[in-house]
């Protein structure tokens, strides 16, 4: 494991949450998970980071019971990363930062670059092969265990989770449809073209184009 490696997978995380975190501030309705974690920390106590980290810790769980094995203990790693990470964006650089009464087009444009910023940081991440979080695993493990789709995995998990974050007075909007539709194919837009520049690590995954 070399310092160039490890050095995209957080320069990888730092872009994501940034990106989420626009997402979030842009009123236009965040990810579904971002909007659930956003949801959990105004309904109750405690930080969007300490939510992010506990609901994942879950979800480690979740996907041991589903795919019946042992938890996979390396998911911790990007959980205690992403919650620090994601904190740092949505709590101290853009705390006091609010879009909410901008125009509308400049809040779509924040929602585009958020779209855009953050499928950038999910191709530099994954492309690292490093221990991914849990929620990346989540469609894999239904999708292996009740033999779906994994896109049919992929929106029934959107919807739960987009429905609890509206419950729980999350950021869900349009933003957040959208978000299910478009982040993957601007994820896989991504990949092809980082997979491309030679001095990024692409060894782990091969991309289709």
């Amino acid at each position: 494991m070399n310092i160039a490696r490890i050095s995209q997978y957080l320069f990888g995380m730092v872009i994501i949450y940034l990106g989420t975190t626009l997402a979030v501030k842009s009123t236009i309705g965040a990810g579904f998970w971002s909007a659930l974690f956003v949801g959990l920390s105004k309904s109750l106590p405690f930080s969007v980071g300490f939510w992010f980290a506990v609901s994942q810790v879950i979800i480690v769980f979740i996907n041991a019971f589903l795919l019946k094995g042992r938890p996979e203990w390396l998911a911790f790693i990007p959980i205690v990363l992403e919650s620090i990470i994601f904190d740092f964006w949505l709590e101290f650089v853009f705390k006091d930062i609010h879009f909410d009464d901008a125009m509308l087009l400049t809040r779509v444009g924040i929602f585009t670059l958020a779209l855009v910023i953050a499928s950038f940081g999910i191709a530099l991440y994954v492309l690292t092969g490093l221990p991914r979080s849990p929620v990346d695993q989540l469609f894999i493990s239904i999708s292996q265990r009740f033999r779906w789709k994994i896109g049919a995995s992929q929106t029934i998990v959107a919807i739960t989770v987009s429905s609890i974050a509206f419950m729980l007075g999350g950021p869900v909007g349009v933003g957040t449809v959208i978000s299910i539709f478009l982040f993957g194919p601007c994820i896989q837009f991504w990949l092809q073209r980082v997979t491309k520049i030679k001095w990024f690590n692409k060894s782990s995954i091969s991309v289709q184009t």
